[in-house]
């Protein structure tokens, strides 16, 4: 579900066949009294302080993954820093709450409403009588106007990435007055709150040339509490000021700079003085909970948790490499090479002592993709057999349980806990069951043991995908998971001294303790239909940052081999792993992240619709990258986003996400960690969870004060 403007596009290739709707879906619990939306899994953790805490002034220089091309959200190659900038300096209707869920944005809006749904729906915007742009001009329907015309599809000379919404509104005029917007719709729209936000002035939206190319390198006017000062690709910097035309609460904060630092580098730049928020992986969440622990005497060389002394481990490295223990004893050059690397890492983890790790749960999920395309998996008895073979609990508590995070399995394609649309779905499928695994395996004509013929090498070559490699068991490279629309953003590998801490099962994240058994019955004969094994390739990317993903590969296949089903792990690279594999179908099973979204009767249907033969005879999937998809499922997805009545709509959406589970492709496997490392005296900021970040707050404390009572730090410290 990709937000507006972010991520990739459609791709046209295999076709999907299955039999849909033949599966008893059972009744859903939103039919009932209470709600089963809940609540999120974990709150935001940002450290609150009330304003006349926090000193005015200061900068706050914040790790982001990239400069990005476009500060235009609504263009194909826009970013997470694109989405973060928007946020900062330019006005959005509504904005998430902390459980995910769109609330009026009182900055612009004095309110919003349906007021007319006969014979057309209209929308009657009035906004904020302050609110204007930064060159003085108001905010009003002309603005409005400009972007519907943009995104609404009819001129293509607009290089947009999407117009959902856009593409149903018939008219906007001017209201009663000019601080009076009225949007008619041509058809009913339920997700209209989605629209307008982010919105950009008439000068970016009101010509091809403007948009295409006008806020690619620069914003020259906005209307949020900061401002776009310069943008700054050589030093990969873009620095956001206070906007002096800025109407609400003043920003605290005279100056923020997104910086583009890598993930495996932010331990260090947080050390050297160099940030004071980052994302970062477990391994820097680890080094900063140990730098915070007090008379802590283990050698920084060996990692967090070590017993031995620097002279132990002075003497075992020179033994190591090649010298007695009476050589280690003298000062050689290796000697002290060891003993600067240590001291540069002990001046760090003292640096590191300055900084806490606040930590939520991302609005996002990691799921297991089935590519119902071709092969074994096009059955859908043989897709339902993997999904009923996989322990979800499992696989959650390995990744999330080390990170003092809940580890509650996804139970919904369409939303995240705490999320209107939320309810647990995954009852339309069933859990783990081996022996109904079994069963469904058995009825699709899988019998173990049965005669094999020997795999010729082009099958085999094709088995492993372009550019495969089969992936080494030992491997011990690190991981994150990718998530479409990011490219280059997984979290990075852990540094050496930490290895052994997570061979060793004390790490946080989803790491095999060395030395565990091996999945039972892992011998056991495979499944052979036709002289062929069943066996799936199973592609994940090979680059830094991908031992988690790789981790929970290994435990997935091990969960299969006791249904006798066989995977063969390929590793590919970073640069060709989605746009050669995944979008291509070039795989049987995959894994990535879906971020949630607060409408997902628009952002959700292209993931899940039917693929469907386009013009030139090719077959177009837009985002549904497992190929398996219902004319059932596509029709509640039109009738959700078509319906008015809040509850209806809502109903519809989990109707959807029960036929989704029931087609079996995707599984829903857990919410992604979210783990920020931030000054301590740095507040109202961190790990926001659903929460859409409010920048004028943002800011450093004043010198003996303290945050907010009952509000410290609740990621202080992490496992």
């Amino acid at each position: 579900m990709s937000q507006h403007g972010v991520g990739p596009r459609a791709l046209a290739r295999s076709a999907a066949f299955l039999t849909a709707g033949v599966l008893a879906v059972p009744a859903l619990a939103g039919c009932g009294s209470d709600d089963p939306s809940g609540k999120p899994l974990a709150g935001q953790d940002i450290r609150p302080a009330a304003r006349d805490r926090i000193a005015d002034g200061g900068t706050l220089r914040w790790a982001v993954d990239s400069v990005p091309d476009t500060l235009n959200t609504f263009q194909s190659d826009a970013d997470a820093t694109t989405a973060r900038v928007a946020q900062a300096v330019l006005p959005s209707m509504f904005r998430m709450n902390a459980s995910g869920r769109p609330e009026r944005n009182a900055d612009y809006l004095e309110s919003a409403e349906v007021v007319d749904t006969e014979p057309k729906q209209v929308v009657l915007y009035k906004l904020n009588q302050q609110a204007v742009w930064s060159d003085g001009r108001e905010i009003g329907a002309a603005d409005f106007a400009a972007q519907w015309r943009a995104l609404s599809g009819k001129d293509t000379a607009y290089w947009t990435a999407r117009n959902a919404g856009y593409d149903r509104i018939q008219k906007v005029e001017r209201g009663d007055n000019a601080l009076e917007v009225r949007v008619t719709f041509s058809r009913p729209y339920a997700d209209w709150r989605s629209l307008f936000t982010p919105l950009y002035p008439k000068d970016v939206m009101g010509t091809p040339d403007a948009f295409n190319d006008g806020a690619r390198k620069k914003l020259k006017v906005g209307a949020g509490a900061f401002t776009v000062k310069k943008v700054d690709r050589e030093d990969d910097e873009i620095t956001l000021t206070r906007n002096p035309r800025w109407w609400g609460e003043p920003a605290k904060l005279s100056k923020i700079v997104l910086r583009s630092v890598p993930r495996d580098e932010r331990a260090t730049e947080l050390a050297a003085g160099d940030l004071d928020l980052a994302e970062i992986d477990s391994s820097a969440a680890r080094r900063i909970t140990v730098a915070a622990r007090p008379h802590s005497s283990s050698s920084p060389m060996m990692g967090p948790g070590a017993d031995r002394s620097a002279a132990d481990a002075l003497k075992s490295w020179a033994v190591a490499n090649g010298s007695d223990g009476d050589a280690a004893d003298e000062e050689t050059v290796a000697r002290r090479k060891l003993r600067k690397a240590a001291a540069k890492y002990a001046r760090q983890q003292r640096a590191l002592g300055g900084f806490e790790v606040r930590k939520s749960l991302e609005p996002a999920f990691t799921q297991l993709a089935l590519n119902g395309a071709e092969g074994p998996l096009a059955d859908e008895r043989v897709r339902r057999a993997v999904a009923r073979a996989l322990d979800r609990e499992e696989l959650a508590e390995t990744v999330l349980e080390p990170l003092g995070l809940p580890a509650v399995p996804v139970g919904s394609h369409l939303a995240l806990s705490g999320q209107a649309a939320y309810a647990d779905g995954s009852g339309a499928l069933g859990g783990q069951d081996t022996e109904e695994a079994q069963a469904l395996l058995a009825d699709a004509g899988w019998v173990r043991g049965g005669p094999v013929k020997e795999q010729k090498k082009k099958e085999k070559e094709k088995a492993a995908g372009a550019e495969g490699e089969k992936a080494d068991s030992k491997d011990t490279s690190d991981d994150g998971t990718y998530i479409v629309g990011q490219d280059d953003k997984a979290p990075r590998g852990l540094d050496p001294a930490d290895r052994q801490q997570a061979r060793q099962g004390g790490a946080p994240g989803a790491y095999a303790p060395k030395g565990s058994a091996a999945p039972a019955n892992q011998e056991a004969a495979r499944l052979a239909k036709n002289g062929k094994a069943l066996t799936l390739r199973f592609v994940l990317p090979s680059g830094p940052g991908s031992r988690t993903l790789r981790t929970v590969a290994e435990r997935i296949s091990g969960m299969l081999e006791r249904v006798g089903i066989g995977t063969e792990i390929s590793k590919v690279s970073d640069e060709s792993y989605f746009k050669d594999h995944i979008a291509s179908g070039q795989y049987d099973l995959a894994l990535w992240s879906w971020p949630a979204s607060a409408y997902p009767a628009t952002d959700a249907r292209p993931v899940y619709a039917k693929p469907v033969p386009a013009a030139d005879g090719s077959l177009n999937i837009e985002q549904n990258y497992t190929r398996v998809g219902t004319d059932q499922v596509d029709q509640l997805f039109d009738q959700a986003a078509a319906t008015l009545d809040e509850a209806e709509s809502r109903s519809l959406i989990r109707k959807a996400d029960s036929r989704i589970w029931a087609a079996a492709g995707s599984i829903p496997l857990f919410q992604r960690p979210q783990l920020v490392a931030a000054r301590k005296n740095l507040v109202n900021t961190g790990a926001f969870g659903f929460g859409t970040p409010v920048y004028e707050d943002m800011g450093f404390l004043k010198k003996g004060a303290k945050p907010a009572s009952g509000a410290s730090a609740k990621g202080s410290t992490a496992p």
